[in-house]
Order: C-alpha cells, then sequence, then structure tokens
C-alpha cells in the first residue's frame, strides 16, 4: 500500500505550494503507510480564500435542499467503501478492525441526521406590539475552520464537518498529520458527490502548525472547531480572541467511573476494562479512575486485574486482538514516562503494564496498567494520561463518592453503576459532567449532544445543540403598521 494524498482548495487537488511532503507510517510495525502534503502559510490563505468566495455566493448559503442532498450522496459513497476506509483507518491509526467499523458506522450515521436537520434550521417570528414585527433566522456563520485529532479521525472529523456543512458554512479542514491519508480519502468521496459548490469544502494536511495558525487568526474564518488537549485548547481561545471568532473546543478528560455495592462486579470489570482501554486507552472519554464501594473493593480490584490482564494486545487487523498500538513512538514514549512516574507514586501497583514481549518490535504498543491511590491531588488521578492506565479509588457512600468523581479540573464523562435507579440519576445529577452513563460507558451517537463542563471544553456536538455554533441569530424589526 502507497498513497499519495492530496490538498483540495477551491475544487482542485492539488500538491502544497511548497512542494513538501510528509510520511505517514503504520503504528503497529513502522512500515509507510504513503505520503501527503505538508502545508503552509500560503496554502492556508488560498483555502481560507477559496472558501470565503464559495460562501459569499448564495449556491449554498441559503440551499438547503442541495445541502442535504449533497450529505445524503456523501453518507451512500462512504458506506459503499466501508470496509476499505476501516482497513486504512486501523493501518494508520492502529485501533482494532472493529472499533474502525464502529467509527465508520456511527460516521455515516451522523452524516444522515444532519442532512435531516439540513431542512430545518427554523428561526421564529413575533409580533411585539401592534403591527410591529421581529423576525430571527438561523444564518450559516461564514466559513468554518476544523482541526481534527487523529484518535477517532472519522467520526470527530463528521461531527463537526456534517453539522458545518448542515448550517450552510463552507470549510477549511486540517486533519491531523498522523491520519492524514483516511482523512483525505474520507473527503475525497465528499468532493465527489455530485452538486457540491468549488470552495465548500478546503483540505489542509501539515506537519506543523502554520495552517492551524492561519485558520485561527484569519479575520476571513468566522468559527474554529477544535477537538484535543486542554492546552491547546487554551492557545486557539489566545489567539482567536482579537478576531472575537465563534469557537467549539472539546478538550480533555478523567472519566470516573463510579461502582456501587449492589453492581454485578463480575459483569462490570470487563466492561470498565474495555472503557478504559478504548483506541489503546487514547479516547477523551475513556475510563480513568474507577471508584467503588469499600465493602466491593477487594472483588472489584481482583476482577479488573483479571479483565485487563486478559485483553490481547496486537496489531489492529489481527484476529481477536483487544488492543493495538498507541498512534506513534513519541506518544507512546510519553504515556510509558507518565505511568512509569505513577508507578512510583501510587499507593498501590495492582497491574504493572509495560511493553509486550511478543509484539512487533517496531509497533507502539503498551499493555494495561492499574493502581490503587486514596489521594484525588495525585498528578495521575487529576492529569489526563492519553493511554492504557487505570486508577483504582475507594469510597464509603454516595456524597464521598461524589466528593471524590467531581474533584477534577475536567468535567467531560463519568459514570454510575448500580441497580438501583433512584440512585444512578440521583449521583448522575450530582456528578459536574457532560455526559453521565448509567451502567454503560462510551456510548456516543448522532443525536445527542456531548461536551464538557469546565476545562473540558466550551460548546457541544453531535445533535441539534450542535448547529449553534455554526449559526448566527439575526434579529429582523419591521413596524407594518395597522389598518
Amino acid at each position: 500500500m502507497s498513497i499519495e494524498a492530496l490538498n483540495l482548495i477551491g475544487g482542485t487537488w492539488q500538491p502544497a505550494r511548497s512542494g513538501k511532503t510528509a510520511t505517514s507510517t503504520d503504528p503497529s510495525d513502522g512500515s509507510v503507510l504513503g505520503r501527503f502534503p505538508d502545508s503552509g502559510d500560503a496554502d492556508a490563505r488560498a483555502a481560507i480564500a477559496a472558501a470565503r468566495e464559495a460562501f459569499e455566493r448564495p449556491d449554498w448559503a441559503q440551499n438547503p435542499r442541495l445541502r442535504q442532498q449533497v450529505l445524503l450522496r456523501w453518507a451512500d459513497r462512504l458506506e459503499a467503501r466501508t470496509e476499505a476506509l476501516a482497513e486504512l483507518l486501523t493501518r494508520e491509526n492502529g485501533k482494532v478492525l472493529a472499533q474502525s467499523r464502529g467509527e465508520m458506522a456511527g460516521a455515516i450515521s451522523e452524516i444522515r441526521y444532519y442532512a435531516g436537520l439540513a431542512r430545518h434550521i427554523p428561526g421564529h417570528a413575533m409580533e411585539v406590539e401592534p403591527g410591529v414585527f421581529s423576525t430571527l433566522l438561523k444564518e450559516p456563520a461564514g466559513v468554518a475552520g476544523l482541526i481534527i485529532p487523529w484518535n477517532a479521525p472519522i467520526v470527530l472529523l463528521i461531527r463537526s464537518l456534517a453539522p458545518a456543512l448542515a448550517a450552510g458554512c463552507t470549510t477549511v479542514v486540517k486533519p491531523a498529520p498522523q491520519t492524514a491519508l483516511v482523512s483525505w480519502d474520507v473527503l475525497r468521496e465528499l468532493d465527489a458527490a455530485t452538486g457540491l459548490p468549488k470552495g465548500v469544502l478546503n483540505l489542509l494536511s501539515e506537519t506543523g502548525h502554520a495552517v492551524a495558525q492561519r485558520l485561527v487568526e484569519s479575520p476571513e474564518v468566522e468559527v474554529i472547531s477544535f477537538t484535543g488537549s486542554n492546552g491547546t485548547g487554551q492557545r486557539i481561545m489566545a489567539a482567536a480572541a482579537p478576531t472575537m471568532k465563534k469557537l467549539s473546543l472539546e478538550l480533555g478528560g478523567k472519566s470516573s467511573c463510579l461502582v456501587f455495592e449492589d453492581a454485578d462486579v463480575a459483569k462490570v470489570a470487563p466492561a470498565l476494562a474495555a472503557a478504559a482501554t478504548i483506541i489503546s486507552g487514547q479516547q477523551c472519554t475513556a475510563a480513568r479512575r474507577v471508584l467503588v464501594h469499600a465493602s466491593r473493593y477487594d472483588e472489584m480490584k481482583q476482577a479488573l486485574a483479571q479483565a485487563l490482564g486478559a485483553l490481547r494486545v496486537g496489531p489492529g487487523l489481527a484476529q481477536g486482538v483487544q488492543i493495538g498500538p498507541l498512534i506513534d513512538a513519541a506518544a507512546r514514549d510519553h504515556v510509558e514516562a507518565r505511568i512509569a512516574a505513577t508507578l512510583d507514586a501510587a499507593d498501590e501497583v495492582i497491574v504493572r503494564g509495560g511493553r509486550p514481549q511478543d509484539a512487533p518490535k517496531q509497533g507502539c504498543y503498551l499493555l494495561p496498567t492499574l493502581v490503587a491511590h486514596r489521594d484525588t491531588s495525585a498528578f495521575f488521578v487529576q492529569e489526563e494520561i492519553f493511554g492504557p492506565l487505570l486508577v483504582l479509588e475507594k469510597f464509603e457512600d454516595e456524597r464521598e463518592a461524589v466528593t471524590r468523581a467531581n474533584h477534577s479540573e475536567f468535567g467531560l464523562s463519568a459514570s454510575v453503576w448500580t441497580n438501583d435507579g433512584a440512585r444512578g440519576w440521583r449521583v448522575a445529577r450530582a456528578l459536574r459532567n457532560g455526559t453521565v452513563w448509567l451502567n454503560d460507558h462510551n456510548k456516543l451517537f448522532a443525536e445527542a449532544e456531548t461536551g464538557g463542563y469546565r476545562r473540558s471544553g466550551i460548546g457541544r456536538l453531535h445533535g441539534f445543540d450542535a448547529l449553534i455554533d455554526f449559526v448566527e441569530i439575526k434579529h429582523i424589526y419591521q413596524n407594518a403598521g395597522v389598518v
């Protein structure tokens, strides 16, 4: 396999203006998958100009029926290539094939959901006094810059791009360099969808930050949608401040899973092990902390250790593998170092991970690690360590469980495990998180908004409210008088 990706600017596929390219590799074994343009500021300026020109024409921004048809055609084209795209996703990202297939299915569902909404973004009108009318319209905000991460590059691309297009925005997409090839392949299918006007979609890949910086700073870009780390989100907010653009930021998480005394530990432990190691622990909603009632703590410690130890680590395309490699060597080395520091500081080391002995030597693999700790101020309880590390904690009652879980600078997601329905709702209401699952974890889909409290971000993606980040509300006033 050798893929040669290109940029898309104003409807034309082209190399970077500098002629520079970069290599994409398979994190399971280090093999080269292909090359992509290493773009810069000149490319960004051209793409923004193309998106601006396309937005100023009425054929997209004011044509919801066309927007719906293009989105539906895109979904159909992706569905026809689901298996090939899932395999490429696994090769470039490392996640196991079952997760890649699930990501493709979720992404296609999301496109069709926003295609449905494209024709129903209503405003409202009212008569505020006799003969005086106020009409409020929801209009597309303008050019949207979408900065996409590598951990779920298809579904996280589409959960920003689909509502942006449905609302009538034009776009410049900047994917992560680690997953530039699969991003290019997915967007080729959108560009090929009948009816898409030139300039509505623009794609630029890069290894540096010049494109992203231009998108954030440009007064010609009205919206930035970014998913990634809290530190990068802060820098985006600061750089975007002079232009006062709209921001949609989904940032870090440190999900707590609260397990009460009436839960079935034998069933919950494997579910938590899977939730902690999804995408090798490289998901912002992955289970990070397991808080267990004292009466079931020892049982959970043993069951969770067994469940983590039973997970098979290896190449994502291999039969029976449940945990693939981390995204690249730099990420693996960073996570490995943070886990090493955790092992030195934790009250108890229950499962010591490390690098698997039987995995390919050039692969970026880590086995899951489980520690127990009491102090919620510890760095490994507070910090988002983006890999397969899980912290076990003990609580005595509901109040302590909620207090411990809420001791976090993040507030993206959590889960509550109990057979007491009233308790589940009571605790979920008390948790300061944008999403709380009851007796489940990592359930994300198009219809339900997701986003975080506190440093986990601003705005919401998925659901109807995702459109808010891509529209402006215009008030039109008229005193028509009375007869």
